[in-house]
């Protein structure tokens, strides 16, 4: 099959074996992949290409012919997670991101300090700024207050941006949209926080938009694996990821976790063994803050947790 012209365009949406291109010019095509990515020998991954990659599409002047991506440029960064194909597995979330957002709440149901944590180690290790939205604050009670403001002055001492919303009445979407404006960003949470919520405000026309592009990829495909793009009213793109509330710590190291734990990496360097892995050892700078109370005891234990959940693969 010849090809007649080549444009550029951003990888929207991807079902494993189509794909939702958005070109340079705003037109949305079909595209497939050609064969030879599936067998270049550098990528680890489930799915050689993902939402946000920026590629090359080969057409036909015939207009209703799919396009063929032919190329992919380099990435700025990426984000990963097990692959549903198996554990050992790696699947890329989304390429090319600004940030990512998880969505979080202090009260039905309740995060896990555990699973925010394991989310900005893993934002961490692929160097994607995080924030943090706490939703459902309409439902708080002071005992829920105080646990937020607890989690806010920890979080913001790292760095992280931590942002409180009752999405249903729209309470604090202002505040969302300015930190969305002119980003590409990727949204996750648990089932049950608002999520949806949050991007339906976004969004408002989401579902239909939805339902215009249904057509494109084949039916009976398990479409909640797999990340989708969507451009905001105000200038910015948002990926919305349902699976990635499976994130396992995928290529972390034991050694290196503590790298990861932004509020660890001051008191690295004083520890007495430069391989300290803060847990048994004498001398570690990082037990001494806990037991100090300048490292939240919290943070410690999700890290100690994370740490016995990380497979040894130094044998």
């Amino acid at each position: 099959m010849a090809y007649l012209y080549a444009v550029q365009a951003t990888i929207y949406k991807s079902t494993g074996s189509w794909y939702a291109a958005k070109t340079e010019a705003g037109d949305f095509l079909q595209a497939r992949i050609k064969g030879i990515f599936k067998k270049d020998d550098d990528i680890t991954s489930t799915n050689p290409i993902a939402v946000g990659d920026e590629v090359t599409l080969s057409l036909e002047q015939d207009e209703e012919a799919a396009a063929m991506i032919t190329g992919i440029s380099d990435r700025k960064n990426y984000i990963v997670r097990a692959s549903p194909h198996g554990k050992h597995k790696k699947h890329i979330v989304a390429a090319n991101l600004d940030q990512a957002v998880l969505v979080c709440t202090v009260k039905e149901p309740r995060t896990s300090q555990g699973f925010i944590d394991r989310f900005l180690v893993t934002a961490a290790a692929y160097h994607i700024p995080a924030v943090l939205i706490f939703n459902k604050m309409d439902v708080y009670k002071d005992k829920e207050m105080e646990k937020f403001e607890h989690w806010k002055t920890v979080y913001e001492s790292m760095g992280y941006q931590v942002l409180l919303t009752a999405a249903g009445a729209g309470a604090g979407m202002e505040e969302v949209q300015a930190m969305l404006h002119h980003k590409t960003s990727l949204i996750s949470g648990h089932s049950g926080v608002g999520k949806s919520t949050i991007i339906n405000r976004l969004l408002p026309d989401l579902k239909l938009k939805t339902k215009n592009v249904s057509g494109w990829s084949g039916k009976g495909l398990h479409t909640t694996t797999f990340a989708e793009m969507f451009d905001l009213p105000d200038g910015g793109r948002l990926i919305d990821t349902p699976g990635v509330r499976e994130f396992g710590i995928v290529d972390i190291p034991k050694t290196e976790l503590s790298q990861y734990f932004l509020d660890m990496r001051p008191f690295l360097p004083n520890c007495q063994f430069n391989n300290c892995q803060h847990l048994d050892e004498p001398d570690c700078a990082v037990k001494d803050a806990v037991e100090a109370g300048i490292l939240d005891m919290e943070r410690y234990l999700s890290y100690v947790a994370i740490w016995h959940t990380i497979e040894d693969k130094s044998y």
